[in-house]
């Protein structure tokens, strides 16, 4: 048998999450691409199916049971690899964090004067923004900052703040012009903010008149009269061109979490950087809360 590492750890993610879903989330694959891949590794592995397909999820067979230890001490032997490498320099050259919008928006400002301290010099950050979390285990990145707590990996996480968000308008326009709204699009139809929006214009009668897929053109949009749009307060509230169409809506509050790998925690470059991220939470409590 020729193991792939990619389908050795795609199998320990199924086997610990118990289902296709569960491992497809946390590896930030398609479920459809995790059941392809899990067959195929089967079909490498030998006759015997390490899997039951069960209606509640999936759940190991001896021989799956077996393989187990095998794949974990794979993964070890990966980790202390992975932890010798980021160990090798002295000064790094980057950390890569992987965010999502509201928190790559906010830190990206913090990247310059006081806010940049503690950051050692010659470090260079690397804000990589997408609505899938990383693969720590894999160093796609460093760090994550992230809307929502991972349930399994073996990770330090630790919650650094909340992040309000309000609807906002063009700041030229008067009070009460601007009665559409500036929405996500169709595809990103399962996200709070969309769901909200949904539910409000059920209740006032209101259109979606606008769709962006990003913080940044809903922003844009609102700031130039197209209508109204929900957005992080630390973006709106520090945008001359636009003002607040609503108070910060509590249903939409988002709690962040640092992630980070434990193997990686405690080299200093990275944990400098979690310094500076928990800090620059700390420090900006109010203004992420929306705060006057």
């Amino acid at each position: 048998m020729t193991l792939d590492w990619d389908d050795v750890r795609l199998f320990l993610a199924v086997a610990r999450a118990g289902s296709l879903r569960a491992a497809a989330r946390l590896l930030g694959l398609s479920q459809p691409t995790v059941g392809r891949r899990l067959a195929r590794f089967e079909a490498a592995a030998g006759s015997a199916p390490l899997f039951d397909r069960l209606p509640e999820g999936m759940r190991l067979t001896a021989a799956g049971k077996g393989l187990v230890p095998v794949a974990e001490q794979l993964e070890a032997a990966a980790r202390a690899l992975q932890g010798r490498r980021a160990s090798a320099a002295d000064r790094p050259a980057s950390v890569r964090i992987s965010v999502g919008e509201w928190a790559g928006g906010f830190l990206a400002r913090c990247l310059a004067g006081p806010d940049r301290h503690p950051l050692p010099d010659g470090l260079a950050i690397e804000l990589m923004v997408s609505d899938q979390t990383a693969n720590l285990g894999r160093r796609e990145a460093d760090l994550a900052v992230r809307h929502g707590r991972p349930e399994t990996g073996d990770l330090y996480v630790v919650r650094v703040g909340t992040m309000a968000c309000a609807a906002y308008r063009g700041a030229h326009l008067p009070e009460g012009a601007a009665t559409g709204w500036i929405a996500y699009t169709e595809e990103q139809a399962h996200y709070a903010q969309s769901r909200w929006v949904a539910a409000t214009l059920r209740q006032t009668g209101e259109a979606v008149v606008a769709r962006a897929s990003t913080v940044a053109l809903q922003a844009t949009a609102a700031r130039s009269g197209a209508g109204v749009a929900i957005l992080p307060c630390h973006l709106g509230d520090g945008d001359p061109g636009l003002v607040r169409a609503s108070a910060p809506i509590p249903a939409l509050e988002a709690p962040h979490w640092l992630i980070v790998h434990r193997d990686l925690r405690r080299l200093p470059h990275v944990r400098a950087v979690m310094d500076w991220v928990t800090q620059r939470f700390a420090a900006n409590r109010s203004v992420l809360a929306g705060l006057p």
